[in-house]
């Protein structure tokens, strides 16, 4: 391929790239402007996986209607519109957690969508048939959307466990359990969720020692949970049920699809169980409950279980270094 050629064929390129984010960014802002309407819902299979499956349909449609691409093109072009779309979402409307969840899916099915756009453009019967198969392609998400909550919708129930041995005796550890004192930013361990915008823990007042005392947790950006305790066996066991004030939450904290609280994700309840080790120190178990309410949980519970676990991991940690810390003073 001549110079020419080869420059024209970078413009064929770029013309399908901006047709499939064209395509992208406008079924995205329908769900921005119609957030009632069904078929366009983003927390759907229909946008997960059809839509960015139809980016890589409409990208590697235009450009092979034009000129025939080798078919690395076909599996890695639709990434293109689809980051670049992800981009735009994310400095717009979505956060950054959200984008992390859509990008695996969003690349595999980008990539099928490429292909089989490939496939069709050589090997489809007539050019009526070909552009008969890209509308129904650049419709899927939006017939599917309106149609699975019938039948894909679950609510699931789901547990996480967290596990830290701590070299101090189980009098310590729980004085630093049912009260957590004003978390300073030096005292938390990195974390992948925070950087994706989970706000950090900050304290825990408890009003009333024992079941039925309240606890006011907050975190960062305005985040605060009412905890009304339901088991109180000093220091065996604490347990709490959480209620979120999801109305209080700022949108710059977490998005509608991930806030606490809200239609697709909830912490509803925290466990503390301490287990005396021989050797006089503490094993430490934090176990919390959250509900997942979407139409993929199959996928989502791999990112929730995950913040969870990261979340936990993190408030054991400051639990651990204080209780230690204490231990040696003492």
């Amino acid at each position: 391929m001549d110079g020419a050629a080869a420059q024209r064929n970078i413009k064929i390129m770029v013309a399908g790239a901006v047709v499939g984010l064209a395509y992208g960014l406008a079924v995205r802002y329908g769900a921005r402007a119609f957030p009632t309407n069904l078929v366009f819902q983003v927390m759907t299979l229909g946008f997960m996986f059809f839509l960015p499956l139809g980016i890589g349909f409409s990208t590697i449609f235009v450009i092979e209607r034009r000129r025939a691409q080798s078919i690395w093109v076909w599996f890695l072009l639709p990434w293109i519109p689809v980051i670049a779309g992800e981009l735009v979402v994310a400095a717009l409307w979505e956060g950054w957690i959200c984008v992390a969840m859509f990008t695996p899916i969003a690349l595999v099915a980008s990539t099928l969508g490429g292909a089989a756009a490939g496939l069709i453009v050589h090997y489809g019967r007539s050019r009526r048939s070909r552009d008969a198969s890209l509308v129904c392609v650049m419709c899927l998400p939006l017939l599917i959307s309106g149609l699975e909550p019938q039948f894909l919708s679950q609510r699931d129930l789901r547990n996480v466990e967290s596990v830290i041995d701590i070299h101090a005796p189980a009098a310590t550890v729980w004085r630093n359990i049912e009260r957590v004192p004003r978390i300073r930013p030096t005292e938390l361990q990195s974390s992948w969720s925070h950087t994706l915008g989970f706000p950090n823990p900050v304290e825990a007042t408890l009003s009333v020692e024992g079941v039925d005392g309240i606890r006011h947790a907050t975190f960062e950006g305005g985040v605060l949970f009412i905890e009304t305790i339901d088991v109180w066996e000093p220091e065996r066991r604490l347990g709490f049920s959480i209620r979120a004030q999801t109305e209080q939450i700022p949108p710059t904290t977490l998005d509608e699809h991930v806030t606490v609280g809200g239609r697709f994700f909830d912490v509803l309840h925290r466990e503390y169980i301490l287990e005396s080790l021989p050797n006089g120190g503490t094993r430490l178990h934090l176990v919390s409950q959250h509900r997942l309410s979407t139409d993929f949980n199959w996928y989502a519970h791999l990112w929730t279980d995950a913040v969870m676990r990261d979340l936990q991991r993190r408030i054991l940690f400051v639990v651990r270094d204080r209780s230690e810390r204490t231990q040696r003073d003492e």
